[in-house]
């Protein structure tokens, strides 16, 4: 008997590496259905794909045949139908803050290193993979020096970004560190950024997140 909970993704995907963290944190039993993003010109381009997410992009959750998309949506969805533990806070303020948080890399810098982003540079202006990581290191950069003042200058963060326990604030924070690292953006100037991301990577529910701890991902070496 299948899952309730199917989740269309890939093992390098940001956005799907986030729901994958508010699905353990959560501890939801899912199916993982890979969609590869370069096979083949791209999988998520295919008929099938598209009738589910008409924008060709993962993540994709389906929930009892009800389908979902937007990883951030996602997210919600799943605090509001499967509340514990919560992703967001109780009170209006710190739901905002986490929000905020949450979007200055959901909205602000992910999306700028995107792989369909990333290909454009390459087939319309040239792009080399080393100008492709002066565009990543500046963008995330640039991201992550407003979002380390924001965390370390509110007595809001805990251990966390936002108090002692994860939200969606993290579930954003842990893979764009992911893409920092592997643009080799150095993170010295972003200690708070950098305490927060260990702490997570500490439990259960990150580990199991990681990319190369899907089954799509590729074997090492």
């Amino acid at each position: 008997m299948g899952q309730d909970l199917v989740l269309y993704g890939y093992w390098r995907s940001s956005a799907a590496y986030r729901v994958r963290i508010a699905l353990n944190l959560k501890g939801l039993a899912f199916e993982s259905r890979p969609i590869h993003l370069v096979n083949n010109g791209g999988e998520q381009h295919g008929p099938d794909y598209r009738a589910l997410n008409p924008q060709e992009l993962v993540p994709c959750l389906v929930d009892q045949g009800q389908v979902f998309t937007q990883s951030m949506a996602i997210i919600e969805y799943l605090d509001e139908t499967r509340p514990q533990p919560p992703l967001l806070p109780a009170d209006a303020a710190g739901r905002a803050r986490v929000r905020a948080l949450a979007q200055v890399v959901g909205c602000d810098v992910h999306p700028l290193g995107n792989l369909r982003v990333l290909q454009h540079l390459v087939t319309q202006f040239g792009a080399d993979d080393s100008a492709k990581g002066v565009w990543s290191r500046h963008w995330i950069g640039e991201g992550f020096r407003a979002l380390e003042t924001m965390l370390a200058g509110d007595v809001a963060t805990g251990r966390f970004s936002h108090g002692d326990t994860p939200t969606l604030a993290d579930a954003c924070l842990v893979p764009q560190v992911y893409n920092a690292v592997r643009w080799k953006l150095p993170m010295d100037d972003y200690p708070t950024i950098r305490r927060i991301y260990d702490a997570c990577q500490a439990m259960e529910a990150f580990q199991q997140a990681a990319p190369e701890a899907q089954s799509d991902a590729p074997a090492p070496g």
